[in-house]
């Protein structure tokens, strides 16, 4: 794998140096399930994988549940015969249910299967960093990350960690084992981690790898009201209050503001919204969703684009 000098940083005590940006696989799953992107191409997938590798990402964050295990045998034959394999983060808790439908599960019995399932998906002897996907349901988070330490323990996982937990929740799960990692939703339009999860999380040494940076697609300036849309109804995002009026127009008039700021930079709207996720102190990294080649290129700028003070108030809509 040709690496490039693209900027890293530790994940939190992990003692992982991962690349600002990493390679996000959740529309690598299909449009075939209730939370797809739409058709997705399998040979664009893996193109934008060796691509994103090849260009210096080292770390890949995908899901079992992202098209019911067929994100993870992408990613897997991606991986076959590289000299040097990116780290590669999973999660488990959503099985297929029907009609393709997501169903929740903490049970221990039921991640000891999924963990087994991912790692010959993924063809690997162990996970890098394993994360529960959703505290669903609540009641059952304790048994869950119970499991996760156990996986650790045994070795079939090196570095456990949640996704879309709350403070509350980090806390309780917090006396079982340490909780290495965080993965939030976080964007310019998805703030609310800044009030107390992000503290939190720094206080403790938590890990944070954002995901949907770019407010899954609305803020790469590639989005505007007529591909909205044609947006084919197996994209989750054409049902989604943030591409729908009125939320649409305000999000389409912080795409102008940042377009603004891109330009000075001679990069992409994506990049700089990318970069202002990365701009917070308690963010390690931030998941950027790729579903071809030509995708890549212009947001690897996020990993290394530095905001001015000025500039952050401009993307804000802030005056001084």
């Amino acid at each position: 794998m040709q690496t490039t000098t693209l900027k890293t940083t530790q994940l939190g005590r992990t003692g992982m140096e991962i690349t600002r940006v990493g390679f996000g696989a959740w529309a690598l799953g299909g449009g075939d399930w209730e939370h797809g992107w739409g058709p997705q191409d399998d040979d664009q997938s893996l193109a934008a994988i060796h691509h994103a590798l090849e260009l210096g990402i080292n770390w890949i964050d995908t899901a079992a549940g992202y098209g019911f295990g067929h994100s993870e045998r992408i990613v897997g034959r991606a991986l076959e015969g590289l000299a040097q394999r990116p780290y590669v983060f999973t999660k488990a808790s959503l099985l297929e249910g029907p009609g393709r439908r997501v169903v929740h599960s903490l049970g221990r019995d039921s991640i000891l299967r999924e963990a087994h399932a991912s790692l010959e998906r993924l063809g690997v002897d162990a996970i890098d960093l394993y994360q529960i996907h959703w505290p669903i349901p609540d009641e059952d988070i304790e048994e869950g990350w119970a499991t996760f330490a156990e996986l650790k323990e045994q070795g079939l996982v090196h570095h456990i960690g949640v996704s879309n937990f709350d403070v509350e929740q980090l806390r309780r799960i917090q006396q079982i084992a340490p909780v290495e990692t965080l993965q939030p939703q976080y964007s310019l339009i998805e703030r609310d981690i800044e009030a107390a999860i992000l503290p939190y999380t720094h206080e403790h040494g938590i890990g944070v790898i954002a995901y949907s940076p770019m407010g899954s697609g609305m803020l790469t300036g590639a989005m505007t009201r007529e591909r909205v849309a044609t947006l084919p109804e197996s994209d989750w995002r054409k049902h989604d209050l943030r591409f729908n009026e009125p939320q649409l127009s305000r999000n389409l008039e912080l795409v102008d503001r940042l377009s603004a700021i891109a330009e000075r930079h001679d990069t992409t709207p994506g990049a700089v919204a990318a970069a202002w996720t990365l701009h917070n102190p308690a963010v390690d990294g931030a998941i950027v969703g790729f579903r071809s080649p030509e995708q890549v290129d212009p947001i690897l700028a996020a990993a290394g684009l530095e905001l001015t003070g000025e500039e952050i108030d401009e993307i804000e809509g802030k005056t001084r």
